[in-house]
């Protein structure tokens, strides 16, 4: 509860303090995460997951109540990987990070506000709004190009290896960023209303 001069009561404060604390602390592992994996995407081998299919698992074949069973995925570690693989490969990792500290970054902002008790300030809505682009298109972009790159590297293995048991390209999208892009979207129009709405009650005092 708020105490009698309008200022978040103490468990408030902290409770929003740690939430603030939190978002810093996870920004800061989603950078580090970003960087140790450019530092494997562009040493050597790099280590590419690449999607296959038609390759059954013959060990299973006998397995009492296994009717079938078959490899999805292939870890192949490739010497001397195209510098434009290796740039999606990273863009892969990199943008759901940037999206990730673009968040935290406007959950801190918010958790401040709170505790200032100034959760409708003008930049409110554009910092939702940003966090929210920038979720739906690490959900949309970060995919395409992760198959992009792994359509490069099957091309480049194809010139010395039998690659038909690959996806020439693949794309698996996960929609859960996605949606909740759009959740935070409709959030930062609800505060811009708050906003609208402030203005006109101050205009009537």
């Amino acid at each position: 509860m708020n105490s009698r001069s309008g200022q978040p009561s103490r468990l408030e404060a902290v409770t929003l303090g740690l939430v603030a604390t939190g978002a810093v602390s996870i920004a800061i592992a989603s950078i580090v995460g970003a960087i140790g994996a450019g530092i494997e995407i562009f040493g050597s081998p790099v280590a590419v997951n690449l999607p296959v299919h038609d390759s059954p698992m013959s060990s299973m074949a006998d397995a009492a109540g296994v009717s079938s069973a078959e490899y999805t995925e292939s870890v192949v570690s490739v010497e001397n990987l195209d510098a434009g693989a290796r740039w999606l490969l990273f863009a892969e990792a990199a943008l759901p990070a940037l999206a990730t500290v673009i968040v935290c970054g406007a959950l801190w902002w918010l958790g401040l506000s709170l505790i200032k008790q100034k959760s409708f300030r003008r930049s409110m809505a554009s910092v939702l709004g940003t966090a929210a682009v920038a979720l739906v298109a690490a959900g949309m972009i970060g995919p395409l190009l992760g198959g992009l790159a792994r359509a490069e590297v099957v091309e480049q293995l194809s010139m010395g290896a039998d690659t038909s048991q690959f996806w020439e390209f693949l794309v698996s999208a996960d929609l859960a960023p996605i949606g909740w892009g759009i959740a935070l979207a409709l959030v930062a129009t609800a505060f811009e209303v708050g906003q609208r709405l402030q203005r006109e009650t101050e205009g009537l005092v």
